[in-house]
């Protein structure tokens, strides 16, 4: 079994973060894990996207071209991946930054206003990590008692204050 997962949005919008959190999961989980950061020369504000494998066998190439879960966080990220999502993927919106549906009828497509809820929980910051939430739960990729274990190997000593906001905006997503 293997999930090919492309997270795609602005550079500061946690996509490295939030794939890597993925990443950490399938090393938990004694997965081949494959994480591969892209993103352009302006970081902040610019294009930023990261594949991710999972796997039960050795992983080939690291790249992600059609991905079976797309998240996009901003319109030229949806613009830009949905047709290379593969037929039945699933394709996570943040519908607070994005205001078009997705125009395939052979995806399953899943929008969640990420960004809005972030404000409104006072977590800003972290509708990364609400969109994770929802894809986990919708794909049952990754069980949510493991959320807590990715995320302290994850998150560097000198912030573990920052731990349970990130869960808590998990949960969020997991519960939308």
């Amino acid at each position: 079994m293997t999930n090919q997962i492309l997270l795609s949005g602005f550079g500061g919008q946690g996509i490295l973060f939030a794939g890597k959190f993925l990443a950490y999961d399938g090393l938990i989980e004694e997965r081949e894990v494959s994480w591969l950061p892209s993103y352009g020369p302006e970081m902040r504000g610019g294009t930023c996207n990261c594949s991710v494998i999972f796997s039960d066998k050795k992983i080939g190439s690291p790249i992600v071209s059609n991905p079976d879960i797309l998240i996009a966080m901003n319109l030229p990220s949806l613009d830009k991946f949905e047709s290379a999502a593969v037929p039945g993927a699933k394709i996570f919106v943040d519908s607070s930054l994005i205001d078009r549906k997705v125009g395939r009828d052979d995806v399953e497509a899943y929008y969640i206003p990420a960004t809005r809820i972030a404000s409104d929980e006072n977590l800003s910051g972290l509708a990364n990590m609400i969109m994770i939430g929802h894809m986990i739960k919708k794909t049952g990729i990754m069980t949510f008692e493991n959320v807590e274990r990715a995320m302290k190997k994850l998150v560097p000593a000198k912030k573990q204050n920052l731990i349970e906001l990130n869960i808590k905006a998990v949960e969020l997503g997991y519960n939308y």
